[in-house]
């Protein structure tokens, strides 16, 4: 979602990628939370980190997995800013598939409204001075 969210609202400011420390496929719902606000994530795939550490420079690197912050690598080539923006796991969600999708929609909107705040600051960060 985070990658997703990213790309919508900073795309042609950062090149996006998203992986996991155990990555297990994108989840349906997933894609049905992001398709609710206009993003088509339905050719997405789940990566794992292995696939990009070492291989592409990455400056501003986010966790947004709790579990993730204990597995993800400490170092990683170029980062200049590592953060951790703790969400719940909506795959853990239980309940009837209603209430799994109310879960999908919270993080979803949790992680669009951090973005959002995220990129308005490194907007302001990078500006020139005046």
């Amino acid at each position: 979602m985070a990658e997703a969210l990213l790309h919508k609202h900073a795309g042609d400011r950062f090149e996006t990628h998203s992986a996991g420390t155990d990555p297990k496929g994108v989840n349906a719902l997933t894609i049905k939370a992001l398709a609710e606000i206009g993003i088509d994530a339905s050719g997405t795939r789940s990566k794992g980190v292995k696939e990009y550490l070492g291989k592409i420079l990455v400056s501003q690197l986010i966790i947004v997995c709790g579990e993730a912050e204990q597995s993800c690598p400490r170092t990683w080539p170029g980062v200049h800013n590592r953060e951790f923006w703790p969400f719940d796991d909506p795959a853990a969600a239980t309940g009837t598939e209603e209430e799994k999708l109310a879960k999908f929609r919270s993080v979803r909107d949790q992680i669009e409204a951090k973005i959002v705040t995220w990129v308005k600051e490194q907007s302001e960060t990078l500006a020139p001075e005046q």
